[in-house]
């Protein structure tokens, strides 16, 4: 039988609390910079459309496509920094990160843009477990919670503030090039951030003579299981011409999913150290933690998508101005994760739930403004209800985060942090590409009837908010579930009386 520390324990690391915080803004500052290119880029679609001549398939992969490789790298570079240096799958992630957006800001086809977009997901997939990671081995108590919180807020701020900031380089560079400010902005804010991060990160492992586990058997299962998954969504784009026989690739997910279980468990009995340690799932609150954190990633970059394709395409705004609706959520959800990491500790999984359950109603009333809201107005009352709806987001992100790994032992960090990112990264992929087929198939559907046109768009985003809905109340389950088993916990380890 494999023993819990196949490898020695990750050592806690030697800094005082100065040097611990630079390490850490760092390591966040090229989070939020990998995150930005998961938002920014939406509202770029029209233009590259116009500019390249992208189909809706190929506007779906430039999106999606960088979900997916990002997906694909995060559990394996999970393991390899659990393993042996954050540090340096860190710089090297943020390395190849910064090359493949020179390689998409200088993008003469479409081909090309989308070969970037998905060797640029390699590299963010590579750093961002090792952000993780490192916040684990960092900090300890309440101050990891604050770290988190922290973390949570630069989330919020990149996933809502970039479509913002996409629009804005659009209107400087114009409609035919602006979008390559986009790619162009990453350069020289990832040299600076290397040159911070050769400077200021701590070597987070003692160096080992053991060789290095990786697992090649499950790394190819994994791969394929998730390739599988992601396949037919990331080719759902609502046109008739999408080809219903990508479905079958789900049963090949099914059993390239079984087939992986059953080898990490064999390979588990074998001493060794398998790519994902099924035993983190039978702590409940890493379990509903990472499921409610799928869900509420699968909605919300649907949310802003969805949002930012009805205000250009429907309501006729500028880029500039459809990403400036969602700044609000972006404070707000900032701030609010500020106050939910600073909470969470006393408050525990209620203060997620109630999060949850505010976004979901901010999401019905998005629904009925398009709906029922005159023209003119609904910029400014969406706005409102984001601005509102950011406040009960921030009281998600950093607190599950904070309970999610409470349990988990830092020598596991890495690797647990990346499963959970996975998670996201396969939730936004599945509710964008749901999204987004519902979209513009209501749009197909309808064009040709005797709808004006406002009425098709205002039914393709109503269509497509209820997606975002169900993924939101899925997450609520998940909470809620958590809830209940920790009080049951709690009752069974009462001293009886």
């Amino acid at each position: 039988m494999a023993t819990p520390d196949a490898h020695p324990p990750t050592r806690d690391i030697p800094l005082n609390p100065n040097q611990r915080w630079r390490a850490y803004w760092v390591c966040v500052a090229v989070a939020a910079i990998t995150i930005l290119d998961l938002s920014k880029v939406n509202v770029a679609l029209p233009s590259i459309e116009a500019a390249l001549g992208s189909s809706s398939t190929e506007l779906q992969l430039i999106v999606s496509g960088y979900v997916l490789t990002f997906g694909l790298a995060l559990v394996p570079a999970g393991r390899i920094g659990d393993q042996r240096s954050r540090r340096a799958l860190f710089i090297t992630g943020l390395s190849v990160f910064t090359v493949t957006s020179l390689v998409c800001a200088l993008a003469p086809t479409t081909t090309v843009l989308m070969i970037g977009r998905l060797a640029q997901g390699i590299g963010a997939g590579i750093q961002m477990p090792q952000v993780l990671g490192m916040i684990q081995q960092l900090f300890h108590g309440k101050e990891r919670g604050r770290a988190f919180g922290l973390f949570g807020a630069a989330v919020g701020i990149s996933t809502a503030f970039g479509p913002t900031l996409g629009g804005l380089l659009i209107a400087i560079g114009g409609p035919t090039d602006g979008w390559r400010g986009i790619f162009w902005m990453n350069v020289p804010l990832c040299l600076i951030a290397i040159a911070l991060a050769v400077w200021v990160l701590p070597s987070t492992r003692e160096r080992s003579r053991r060789r290095l586990e990786l697992d090649p058997v499950g790394v190819l299962l994994f791969g394929g299981a998730v390739l599988a998954l992601l396949w037919p969504f990331l080719f759902t784009t609502g046109s008739p011409d999408d080809n219903p026989q990508r479905w079958w690739l789900l049963v090949a997910f099914v059993l390239l999913a079984a087939a992986f279980v059953w080898w990490e468990r064999r390979y588990d009995r074998g001493g060794k150290s398998p790519l994902i340690p099924f035993s983190l799932f039978r702590l409940s609150s890493y379990r509903n933690g990472t499921l409610l954190a799928t869900a509420q990633f699968a909605a919300l970059p649907a949310l802003f998508l969805l949002t930012t394709l009805y205000l250009q395409l429907g309501l006729g705004l500028a880029p500039v101005f459809a990403g400036l609706v969602t700044v609000g959520f972006a404070l707000s959800s900032a701030f609010a994760s500020w106050i939910g990491g600073n909470l969470v500790v006393r408050i525990g999984r209620p203060l997620v739930v109630w999060g949850v359950v505010g976004v979901l109603v901010g999401v019905g009333a998005m629904a009925i403004t398009a709906y029922f809201a005159p023209t003119g107005s609904q910029p400014y009352i969406m706005a409102v209800v984001l601005f509102l709806s950011g406040f009960a987001g921030g009281l998600v992100v950093s607190p599950n985060q904070t309970l999610t790994l409470a349990d988990v032992p830092v020598r596991r960090g890495g690797v647990a942090g990346s499963v959970g990112q996975l998670g996201q990264r396969i939730g936004a992929s599945v509710g964008t590409a749901v999204a987004l087929s519902l979209f513009y198939a209501t749009i197909y559907n309808e064009r040709g009837s005797d709808a004006p046109r406002m009425v098709v768009f205002h039914d393709a985003y109503v269509i497509g908010l209820i997606s975002v809905g169900i993924f939101l109340g899925l997450a609520l389950v998940a909470g809620v579930a958590d809830m209940t088993a920790r009080r049951r916990d709690e009752r069974s380890t009462d001293p009886v009386i």
